[in-house]
């Protein structure tokens, strides 16, 4: 028999362990312990959209649909966008995918070559970065300004040569929503360098407080071609578990990225799609309601961390996490420990880049009395540093 070939660290599995800064032990449970840990609201799926899967299924809607996604859901998604973000949208430029974590990586694969340097202003959500290691290229980390936006000036001096900007907005895990400006400057920064892609990544777009305006990135006309929108149904929705989300971009992009999509995970659930097209016609009301309650929620987890002294933390406009800064002379990782041992979950500030050192990230988007008790331990372990 021949030998197998060896390994070596260039090898995919290695590339994204040695890039990657997301911890191991992802979505386990400690016995006893509240979790705010995790990105996933706590409410069902809507009713309505859960019926429309049922009735999906019981009509035999359980074959193969168009591999780019259903035209009927790719127009709806299209009418979507036009009518929350003012953007001119047709199903050309729509791919549904399987979740938006596979929209982000198809983007990546079918846009990068090995080599490639990525831009990521950060803190950020921790698999862009492991995305990027699947593609061979080279992460730059550019830290945003101490208020959260953007550091323009930075992005700007890093540009030159780069290949992709990946932004998510509203931020996973500061709760940062950007400015029109920061947008617009990010735009700016497009224009001067004409084979730089962005993708946005607006996962939480639908979730903002303050009466804030969000400004999507498919608002910079004048670089269009090279802007790619990743969406997706789990947050908004509260369909974390169904696995469906899109891509909107250029209909040259979209082809190019559907085409890894499609290389990779092959055509989408049908009955999944029927249930997102009703998803998508659920009242603005609804969505604003859900606003509210997070926002209600925020006002919550700040209340209980502005009378700790030991804690610092930027006011989250968006999304449903914090990021506070702790002083101790613990690192994140054991920050996170000594949470744990306290019975309260939270992500170590350091797997969303080299600033998120000697911060945590705590989500609330669990139920308010988890929420409060999580929280009463957090200040408990807090005041016992």
């Amino acid at each position: 028999m021949s030998a197998l070939p060896s390994r070596t660290a260039s090898s995919l599995p290695e590339r994204i362990r040695a890039a990657s800064r997301r911890p191991k032990t992802l979505g386990g449970a400690v016995p006893g312990a509240i979790s705010l840990a995790m990105g996933e609201p706590d409410s069902n799926t809507p009713q309505p959209v859960v019926e429309a899967a049922v009735q999906a299924l019981r009509a035999g809607r359980t074959r193969y649909s168009q591999i780019t996604g259903s035209p009927d859901l790719r127009q709806e998604i299209a009418s979507y966008l036009a009518r929350s973000q003012g953007a001119g949208v047709d199903p050309a430029n729509v791919v549904v995918t399987h979740g938006g974590s596979a929209g982000l990586a198809a983007a990546v694969l079918a846009l990068l070559n090995p080599g490639d340097r990525v831009l990521l202003p950060e803190p950020t959500y921790s698999l862009y970065a492991d995305h990027a290691a699947m593609a061979g290229t080279e992460v730059e980390w550019i830290s945003t300004r101490p208020d959260g936006s953007i550091d323009l000036h930075k992005l700007a001096a890093a540009a030159p040569g780069a290949r992709m900007l990946i932004l998510c907005n509203p931020v996973n895990p500061t709760g940062m929503v950007f400015s029109k400006a920061d947008i617009e400057g990010v735009g700016a920064i497009l224009r001067d360098h004409p084979d730089l892609y962005l993708l946005s990544d607006e996962a939480y777009s639908d979730i903002v407080f303050d009466g804030i305006a969000f400004t999507s990135a498919s608002e910079l006309i004048s670089v269009r071609d090279r802007v790619v929108l990743s969406g997706t149904f789990s947050k908004s929705y509260s369909m974390t578990g169904w696995r469906i989300g899109f891509i909107c971009a250029a209909p040259a992009v979209a082809e190019k990225i559907n085409l890894v999509h499609r290389t990779i995970n092959g055509p989408l659930n049908t009955f999944v799609q029927d249930a997102a097209i009703e998803a998508l016609r659920i009242p603005d009301k609804d969505l604003h309601a859900l606003s509210a309650r997070f926002q209600h929620r925020r006002d919550l987890v700040m209340r209980h961390l502005d009378g700790l002294d030991a804690v610092s933390v930027v006011r989250p406009l968006g999304a449903f996490y914090a990021f506070p800064r702790i002083d101790s002379a613990l690192s994140s990782v054991e920050l996170v420990q000594r949470f744990a041992d306290g019975g309260v979950l939270v992500r170590a500030g350091s797997e969303f880049g080299p600033s998120g050192e000697g911060h945590v990230r705590l989500s609330f988007a669990t139920d308010e009395a988890a929420l409060e008790e999580g929280l009463r331990r957090f200040t408990h372990v807090i005041k016992a540093l």
